[in-house]
């Protein structure tokens, strides 16, 4: 059972001592993590190109990829990656909500310009050389794609790096109706959850170890933010597991488990799917 409290643009400097905080916390995880060849073989099968399409979305002068699964004419929802790009975790994530009754269309901004990292090192290094007003303004204009290709509403979601944008989009990008974001909060000078415009449901791992991005404590700070913001929202904590926990497939915990996280998260990810659900039926049917 999870624990639950429930109810229904900053300085680059300051960014830059944010990010350098999250990367010496990280430093504690295993970095072996590289993709083996047979391990990549496994990566691209997991990534249902099939059923996935590559669109490109343009934005002010810039063009960026993104990649589009599920129903025409469906709620939209955009899914936001983890510091390791667009890699086959996160597609499995959008084939999934896509799949998610009634029917929803999920959207990947493809916020790294096609770099996916293959180890925490390169993660890192990706996170850190991150534009993150310029990520905002992606998912604006996916937001944007979204609503003028069928989706009455729109919510918007991510995981990690991915959490943190969902919660600064909450805040930042007009046009979305709902937020869930998993285990990552955005530093005060990218956005306040006191200013969201939006209901939001959050998720974090009780085991976390990401200090002040998405520990217990930062966990708590948020909840006490949401509670003064006057909008709907949720915050679940989930006992003894770590971060990352909504990475089930077999992929995934290979490379949980090669940065030292152990846990067993297959039942906190389900309820946490069930209450994701719930949440965005709740508030993008039409």
């Amino acid at each position: 059972m999870s624990l639950s409290i429930s109810r229904q643009p900053g300085s680059t400097h300051k960014m830059a001592v944010f990010l350098k905080t999250l990367i010496i916390s990280s430093k504690s995880l295993k970095p072996r993590t590289h993709l083996s060849p047979s391990f990549a073989r496994l990566q691209v099968r997991s990534m249902a190109t099939s059923e996935i399409n590559k669109i490109q979305i343009q934005r002010d002068d810039i063009t960026f990829d993104a990649y589009v699964v599920g129903k025409e004419d469906a709620p939209g929802i955009v899914v936001i990656q983890e510091w390791w790009g667009v890699d086959f975790e996160i597609k499995n994530h959008a084939l999934k909500i896509s799949q998610i009754e009634p029917g929803y269309k999920a959207l990947i901004p493809d916020l790294y310009r096609g770099k996916v990292g293959l180890d925490v090192a390169e993660a890192q290094h990706l996170m850190d050389g991150l534009d993150w007003p310029g990520a905002v303004k992606d998912i604006q204009a996916s937001v944007n794609w979204l609503k003028a290709n069928g989706s009455q509403k729109v919510g918007v979601t991510g995981y990690c790096m991915g959490g943190a944008l969902t919660i600064a989009s909450s805040v930042l990008v007009p046009g979305i109706d709902a937020g869930v974001a998993f285990y990552g909060v955005p530093p005060p000078e990218l956005a306040d959850p006191t200013n969201t415009k939006v209901p939001i449901q959050a998720h974090f791992g009780e085991l976390d170890n990401f200090v002040g991005f998405s520990d217990i404590k930062t966990a708590k700070a948020l909840e006490e933010k949401l509670k003064a913001s006057g909008k709907p929202y949720e915050v679940h904590v989930y006992p003894g597991v770590t971060h990352a926990f909504m990475n089930t497939s077999p992929e995934g915990i290979a490379r949980r488990k090669g940065m030292g996280m152990a846990d067993d998260n297959q039942a906190a990810a389900e309820l946490a799917w069930s209450r994701f659900k719930s949440w965005m039926n709740r508030y993008l049917s039409a």
